[in-house]
Order: C-alpha cells, then structure tokens, then sequence
C-alpha cells in the first residue's frame, strides 16, 4: 500500500499533513480538546501544536474564546482558512504530478510475502 505525504519546511516553520488534519478537526468541532481526541492526542499536545502555527504566520491561524457561560469557541481565521486551503491545493498538486513516477516506484520494488494465515481454531478449547 501507497501513501502520499507532503511535508513543507520552511525556515523557522513547518506545515504537513498533521497540523492540516488538526486544523480540519478544529473548523470541525471547534474545539482544541476534540480536535486533539479525534486525532489521539492529548489537550497540551494539540494546543503546542496550534501555539507553533500561530506563532509561524503573520497572523494567528486559529483564534480561541475561553469557555464559561457564554461558552467558549474554537476556530480558524480567516488567515487560518486560507493556509489550509493552499496546502491542501498544494498537497493535491504535487500528488497529482508525481502519480506516474510514484506508480513506477512502485512496479520496482520486491513483492511483498502474503502474510501467514491465521491457524485454525482449535475446537479443544485447550483442552
């Protein structure tokens, strides 16, 4: 199985398909709690995450209200937005381009073994 990923480093910053993801499941939920959930990964990491993103751009990419009665709130600027429109535009650019020569990597490499088949049951029970 194939995968594409596209990583952007950049001199003090980088974007790739983690920080893209969890920008999706913040517009998504509007929470950096949930966001963070539905990725697996803990509150604090979630928000260093979202820290390095706004602490890379000339404006922060995700703006938060904190909670009480009002209610709190989560979102992407509009900045925010369009980061994540151009790396996903980008990311499907470069993935539409290197389609051929990913595909002939591919035809290169040694087949893969099939994988052992599982025993069958043991109807003794262990018995």
């Amino acid at each position: 199985m194939k995968r594409f990923f596209l990583r952007l480093y950049f001199d003090d910053a980088m974007l790739g398909p983690g920080k893209a993801e969890l920008m999706e499941h913040i517009r998504a939920t509007g929470s950096i709690s949930a966001a963070g959930r539905a990725m697996g990964m803990s509150y604090k990491r979630a928000w260093l995450l979202v820290e390095e993103l706004n602490a890379a751009f000339t404006g922060p990419l995700i703006s938060s209200a904190r909670g009480g009665a009002g209610g709190g709130g989560t979102g992407l600027t509009p900045l925010g937005e369009e980061v994540l429109s151009l790396f996903r535009s980008i990311e499907a650019e470069a993935q539409a381009a290197a389609t051929a020569g990913i595909d002939r990597l591919e035809a290169l490499l040694r087949p893969v073994a099939p994988a052992a088949s599982e025993p069958p049951d043991d109807m003794s029970h262990g018995k």
